[in-house]
């Protein structure tokens, strides 16, 4: 995948905090930053699904019978610990 230098400011304590991580992981302080723009994106992408379903489910709430026999069936069916 093709990349693209981007430039950054970061607290001294964040630089060195990453440093200390990247050094004991035996990689670079670029791959954790970019491990963390992902992780940022995953979570985005995870409030948008979330925030769908809950749109989704106000539109057409669920139907309560449905509700009662899926916890009767999880009642019945539920591993005793």
């Amino acid at each position: 995948m093709a990349r693209r230098e981007v430039r950054v400011q970061l607290d001294n304590e964040l630089i060195e905090r990453l440093a200390e991580i990247a050094d004991a992981e035996g990689t670079s302080t670029s791959e954790l930053l970019r491990r963390g723009a992902r992780a940022v994106i995953e979570a985005a992408d995870v409030m948008a699904a979330d925030t769908e379903l809950i749109a989704a489910y106000r539109r057409e709430p669920q139907d309560e019978a449905f509700v009662e026999a899926a916890t009767q069936l999880a009642v019945r069916t539920a591993i005793s610990w």
